[in-house]
């Protein structure tokens, strides 16, 4: 499929990296859409695939598998590349009017003029199809379940225009791959999945309210709504319970998944850098906001670690 041509200039995205690679490497007539994609801020990769890596992992704990099924690790990261992509793009196009009206995503390549409307929707139609086929390869549990969250994600653009609470939709749309990396690997649903995805449904919450702060005043001035406007100078507090909910949580799941003393240490650091994300956080400073939510990758990394090394311990000792 040829690419349609951009519609005007790539300038630099305010919260991108300043030297991301996007910027540094990519040929010129790809950046918008690589900008579209969010290639050039990695991190909501990382937040799509890890809870689907949590959970191929400890559903292979609970068989007593030595470590994960590489394939289906590959597979989820593929799927989490591709729908975070498609995903960025339908957002984009259903805010293009109101992100021309906030500072920070005023250089998107929509409201910016880089990119069409008829183009965004070739890309992310076809973004799309990629993760359809990603989908064909795994069980038809998995497939039907898959598809069941699609019209979480087509709402999720749309809440923050009469709810305080998109976070939460986000939540329940950006971490589905904590079932589906259960039933991949067992073909059925079990509490323990249940559990995980609670867990990081309230993660989500909690990191995406630090997100929200960035534009608070303007989302106010415009009638939009967060989480970040609802808790305001309690935000500290709500993200407190937010996390402990995720932390115990997800140690539930590991736990019920008969994961051991290795994945409960690990769980007591991940534990720890939520804990530092609370006590540091400056909800007035737009850059401690990013750099906190930013963070939550290693919080990912800590948990998925975690299981790892149980899994691997259990299999030598």
């Amino acid at each position: 499929m040829a690419m349609p041509e951009p519609q005007g200039k790539a300038s630099a995205i305010s919260d991108a990296g300043a030297r991301n690679w996007v910027d540094r490497f990519a040929p010129a007539p790809l950046i918008p859409y690589l900008r579209l994609a969010r290639a050039d801020r990695p991190i909501g990769f990382f937040l799509l695939a890890f809870p689907c890596f949590w959970s191929v992992a400890l559903a292979a704990r609970s068989l007593g598998e030595a470590y994960p099924d590489p394939a289906l690790l590959i597979l989820f990261a593929v799927g989490a590349l591709v729908m975070r992509a498609a995903g960025c793009t339908y957002n984009d196009i259903i805010d293009r009017d109101i992100d021309a009206q906030v500072t920070r995503t005023q250089g998107r390549p929509l409201p910016s003029g880089q990119v069409s409307v008829g183009s965004a929707i070739v890309f992310m139609v076809a973004l799309s199809l990629i993760g359809f086929f990603v989908l064909l390869n795994f069980n038809s549990f998995t497939i039907w379940l898959g598809l069941g969250v699609l019209p979480v994600v087509a709402l999720y653009p749309f809440v923050k225009r009469f709810s305080y609470w998109p976070q939460a939709v986000l939540g329940l749309a950006f971490n589905w791959g904590a079932l589906l990396g259960w039933t991949s690997v067992l073909g059925r649903l079990d509490w323990a999945a249940v559990l995980l995805y609670a867990g990081a449904v309230a993660w989500t919450i909690g990191y995406d309210t630090i997100y929200a702060h960035q534009d608070r005043d303007e989302d106010s001035i415009l009638g939009l709504k967060s989480t970040a406007l609802r808790f305001g100078r309690s935000t500290r507090t709500w993200l407190a319970v937010f996390y402990s909910v995720a932390w115990l949580a997800i140690t539930a799941a590991g736990v019920m998944a008969h994961a051991g003393t290795a994945f409960l240490l690990g769980m007591v650091a991940a534990g720890a850098h939520l804990a530092w994300q609370v006590l540091t956080l400056d909800i007035d400073d737009p850059e401690n906001c990013l750099e906190r939510f930013r963070s939550n990758r290693d919080f990912g990394a800590l948990v998925f670690g975690a299981i790892l090394v149980d899994m691997v311990l259990a299999a030598i000792l």
